[in-house]
């Protein structure tokens, strides 16, 4: 089966599952869907961030700080946070991601969906699936912040990027 036929549970505003769809027909119609995005951080605490392969249905070829990806029908958030950061990353045996706070994305284009946002550590040597990632390494904020401005980063990512370090200075979402 192709990403474009996995099944997605659609969801209204407050997150109430209403339907089903491909993944495929959801994005084309624009149809509001779960997300996961999981900040995985390495033994000495730099970050993991990756540029997405050219066949991405969603922001091919740009750079993410996040693992993650869709909720799969009738999938809660936490069993998706674990399963796409093993898939990403290419490892077993994770420890379960630590949920932070979930906000809903719209960009008001048609690309709307809830976003569960994460944290794990990730102390095992990573393998990332090439289907997904097409270059990897792992970066200390301080570099992470240097290349916002001269990388082209998915725009849901850095909204929850930057949600995250109000997150983290304020405690809240």
């Amino acid at each position: 089966m192709s990403a474009a036929d996995e099944i997605l549970d659609i969801v209204d505003e407050n997150d109430v599952v209403v339907g089903q769809s491909p993944r495929g027909e959801a994005y084309a119609r624009g149809l509001r869907h779960r997300c996961v995005f999981i900040q995985a951080r390495d033994a000495r605490g730099r970050l993991f961030v990756h540029r997405r392969t050219p066949t991405k249905l969603v922001f091919p070829s740009l750079y993410d700080m996040f693992v993650g990806g869709v909720v799969g029908t009738g999938e809660s958030y936490d069993s998706a946070a674990l399963r796409e950061a093993e898939e990403e990353l290419g490892v077993s045996g994770l420890p379960r991601p630590v949920p932070l706070f979930k906000f809903l994305y719209d960009n008001g284009s048609g690309q709307t969906w809830w976003s569960a946002v994460y944290e794990v550590r990730c102390e095992l040597p990573v393998n990332p699936q090439t289907e997904e990632v097409a270059w990897h390494d792992f970066l200390t904020d301080e570099e992470v912040e240097r290349h916002l401005t001269d990388w082209t980063w998915v725009p849901d990512g850095l909204a929850a990027y930057e949600r995250l370090k109000d997150h983290r200075a304020t405690g809240t979402d």
